[in-house]
């Protein structure tokens, strides 16, 4: 099974970096990770691919 998730970072509070890391603790591995920002602006996204 996959999932894909959008990961972002905004700053330090504002980040779903705990639902990757969730996941992770939960067996799942990543796969496949693609950054989707340019480098403008102040967030960070990246599409990540994880499977069980």
């Amino acid at each position: 099974m996959q999932k894909a998730i959008i990961i972002y970072f905004l700053t330090g509070k504002k980040n779903n970096i705990d639902e990757l890391n969730q996941l992770l603790s939960e067996g799942w591995k990543v796969i496949s990770q693609k950054p989707m920002s340019n480098g403008q602006g102040n967030a960070s996204l990246s599409l990540v691919i994880v499977e069980k």
